[in-house]
């Protein structure tokens, strides 16, 4: 095996087992003893979870059938599979995920979307940062997930996306902008031609990143392009 990044991987993941068991640890939330698992059995049941959903891109419908806007213009996208709604305390974790560098909740997240996927995808593909928010961050947390996600479910793992166009953060602008935002802001590798893929990413909250990402395999050849996401943000009331 090489040395590097890789090389630390490899040794975390076959350590980071030992260790939870001979340590102990708190649950995240309530901090009670929670053995090797990061958030307790009792928080974890508690968890804001999806439930009857539009299998395209997991907003809720009443019998679980596609919604109507999915019906109507079908997304570049075949599906989404969240592991949690974007609420409280989920948003929190994210948070301390994505702007604390708490590594450790990417094990957590990427166990939750694991449980929750089919088996129709054979590639898996995070969402890629502008570089220079990765730069800034020191990780991209969409990339932390999904080399979890990947090594959970026995799928390789490929850094076949890339922005091309460095764009302002979506969560600072109005649902409505957020297209235009990043529309043309891909491109994909030759990884994905033929191939069906998952796209994995922190939250999805209007769908437009993962949309223009999804354009970005499909014109790249990918067959099938799938949505893989740790929490999905409900539409505003």
């Amino acid at each position: 095996m090489s040395n590097g990044p890789d090389r630390i991987l490899y040794i975390s993941n076959r350590v980071r087992p030992v260790l939870q068991l001979a340590l102990p640890q708190h649950c995240a939330l309530c901090a009670a003893r929670a053995g090797g698992r990061l958030v307790c059995a009792q928080c974890d049941a508690q968890l804001p979870r999806p439930g009857s959903a539009c299998p395209v891109c997991a907003l809720p419908t009443a019998d679980g059938s596609a919604c109507g806007r999915c019906t109507r213009r079908a997304p570049p996208f075949a599906a989404t599979h969240a592991a949690f709604l974007y609420a409280f305390p989920v948003d929190r974790l994210l948070q301390a995920l994505k702007y604390g560098g708490a590594l450790a909740y990417a094990e957590f997240f990427a166990a939750a979307l694991a449980d929750r996927v089919g088996g129709t995808t054979d590639l898996v593909v995070p969402m890629p940062l502008a570089p220079a928010r990765q730069r800034q961050r020191g990780f991209n947390q969409a990339q932390e997930i999904a080399r979890r996600v990947a090594r959970l479910r026995g799928l390789p793992l490929a850094q076949a996306l890339a922005r091309v166009r460095d764009t302002p953060a979506q969560a600072g602008l109005r649902w409505r902008d957020r297209a235009r935002n990043v529309r043309g802001a891909f491109v994909a590798r030759p990884d994905v031609a033929g191939r069906s893929v998952a796209i994995v990413d922190d939250v999805m909250t209007t769908g437009a990143s993962v949309a223009a990402a999804a354009m970005a395999a499909r014109r790249a050849g990918a067959v099938r392009v799938e949505a893989w996401v740790a929490a999905r943000t409900l539409p505003p009331s």
